[in-house]
């Protein structure tokens, strides 16, 4: 048998059953009817003392890790507090002082039908309920904000932020007994998706206040469909956080606590939600640690970071400040938070090297783009300047199909000649390579050296929420979608046949051939369901390969068969 075919078909193979395990991989949440409403209680470290806060000589407080400390992972009560609705060029919030209750995404419709109302990430949806708070829990019995604590500091119910204004901030208050207050502050910016938040706790009383403040997202993962044909299922659903120490971790909701607590106390990270092209994060202050936490209430899926905690003696006052970013994966403005990891929310892989290139695949992407203008040609771009700088590779692996193709009548003479002798076939085929100096991996090596590009590039094209509803030209109006009319698959399917007639089958016994031949066939349907943007790169890098394999077999093939079998 010959080795080079059997590689060929472990390469093929092998892309085919990943790419349905990576499909396969990331699953929705169970619906929470059918999860219990209950759960044990998480474990959680002991009392964890965090570095003293940066504003002014304060004792620090602790904060508390037990899953039971005041209201932080459980389930939030509905809240009358006053509500104040704000609107920005790219996003209208409703706000309650203490949580952030709806988002709507203005430039992100839902669908591309005229009228489609705005992608909303936040939601009071009672089934699957989606809000980012930041809270204060006291300590030693200092009195803190409740669930309807904070007021507006001025009444208003709604902020507009208007034409040329670059800002808006909307003020809350609380005030406590003892003559403790905290002042809230949201900071809008004009075409940013990243909210700042800064508290400031001012004691004017007589005795000293301890609390700590705790920000979370608290989540219901909707059921996603596991169909291939929803974009959505693509995508990791989970939450993800940052450390210096352990870079970028994640957790899916669907085994959200097969791992245990998270429990790591950390300063300068980061947590989030990711979905679908789509994110939330809670960016803590830089200095400040915190602890970091999962916790699970039946369906309610939260990621908190609890911390720093302050002692406030009379007289004094501490403040905080975080960013809260709502918002969609777009790397440019992620980048310009200039926060350290933040860029893998864009996630393209858990493992760093894939992320990597997936990274490095997308920087190209979008500098062809802003020549192009069009992501669809930007894809068309990108296959073209990959092949360029992989054409040593691919040349090698062309040459060496060219070579092994005019060896077949010699291969299909040592068949006939020992029969079902399969040992000594394979010592004289071997015998040939040597003498022939044919290397029976040359032509596989180079296609698996390919394959990490080619997943990475998959990934890209799926989290690449600037390609969401994006257009290439005629049938194909959204890149991140399927093709509607199977056009690009049907095309895939019959380059993938020429190509296959190209490709020398040496030594192969009529079962590999058959299987061989339905090839074509099985990618062609898998194919048919994958993003338009990606069946585009594959049509395009297939048609330029076999055009290479074409003109290597042309170049190093110009010994016709009955040459060969003369020449031995």
């Amino acid at each position: 048998m010959n080795q080079t075919r059997v590689f060929l078909i472990f390469a093929w193979l092998m892309v085919a059953v990943l790419l349905w395990m990576e499909w396969g991989r990331e699953k929705a949440a169970p619906d929470p009817a059918t999860v219990a409403a209950t759960q044990p209680a998480v474990p959680h470290a002991n009392d964890v003392d965090l570095a003293p806060p940066p504003a002014g000589n304060v004792p620090q407080a602790t904060v508390p890790g037990q899953a039971g400390a005041a209201p932080v992972a459980a389930m939030e009560a509905a809240t009358t507090a006053p509500r104040v609705t704000v609107t920005t060029d790219v996003l209208k919030l409703v706000l309650d002082g203490r949580s952030v209750l709806d988002a709507d995404l203005l430039q992100f419709p839902q669908t591309k039908a005229a009228g489609s109302p705005p992608v909303q990430l936040l939601t009071e949806d009672t089934a699957h309920p989606y809000s980012a708070t930041a809270g204060w829990a006291g300590q030693g019995g200092s009195p803190v904000p409740g669930a309807n604590g904070f007021q507006p500091a001025q009444p208003v119910t709604e902020v507009v932020l208007a034409e040329g204004q670059d800002s808006v901030q909307v003020p809350f208050v609380w005030n406590g007994p003892n003559g403790v207050s905290i002042h809230r502050t949201y900071t809008f910016k004009r075409g940013d998706y990243a909210i700042g938040v800064k508290d400031e706790v001012v004691n004017t009383g007589t005795v000293p206040w301890q609390g700590y403040v705790f920000r979370k997202l608290d989540r219901v993962p909707p059921v996603i469909s596991k169909g291939m044909t929803n974009p959505d299922s693509f995508s990791f659903n989970g939450a993800t956080w940052y450390s210096a120490a352990d870079g970028y971790q994640r957790r899916a909701f669907s085994d959200y606590l097969d791992d245990g607590n998270v429990n790591q106390t950390i300063t300068g990270g980061w947590l989030a939600m990711l979905q679908h092209h789509f994110f939330t994060a809670w960016i803590p202050q830089a200095d400040q640690s915190a602890l970091y936490l999962l916790s699970q209430n039946g369906p309610r899926h939260v990621i908190e970071a609890r911390g720093p905690g302050f002692s406030v003696a009379p007289g004094q006052k501490v403040s905080t400040e975080a960013r809260l970013w709502v918002g969609p994966k777009l790397v440019n403005q992620i980048a310009k938070e200039d926060v350290k990891g933040l860029d893998r929310v864009v996630d393209y892989s858990r493992f760093s090297l894939m992320a990597v290139i997936g990274q490095g695949l997308f920087w190209v992407l979008n500098q062809v783009h802003k020549l192009v203008g069009n992501w669809g040609w930007a894809i068309v771009g990108l296959v073209i300047l990959l092949k360029l700088a992989l054409f040593p590779l691919a040349n090698a692996q062309f040459k060496s199909q060219a070579k092994m193709r005019k060896f077949q009548p010699r291969i299909a003479q040592l068949k006939e000649r020992y029969g079902d002798d399969k040992q000594k076939f394979q010592v004289a085929m071997m015998e040939l390579y040597k003498k022939e100096k044919i290397n029976p991996l040359g032509g596989c090596l180079p296609l698996l050296i390919q394959m990490p590009i080619f997943f990475a590039l998959y990934w890209v094209l799926v989290e690449s929420v600037e390609l969401r509803q994006a257009p290439w030209f005629g049938w194909i109006q959204d890149l991140t979608a399927r093709d509607p009319y199977f056009i690009l698959p049907v095309i895939n399917v019959a380059v993938m046949w020429f190509t296959q007639k190209l490709t020398p089958a040496v030594g192969m016994d009529p079962m590999q051939q058959k299987m061989m031949q339905f090839m074509p066939l099985v990618f062609g349907v898998m194919m048919a369901f994958m993003p338009s943007g990606l069946v585009l790169y594959w049509v395009v890098n297939g048609g330029l390969s076999l055009a290479q394999q074409w003109w290597m077999i042309k170049k190093h093939g110009e010994d016709t068969p009955s040459k060969v079998i003369e020449a031995k």
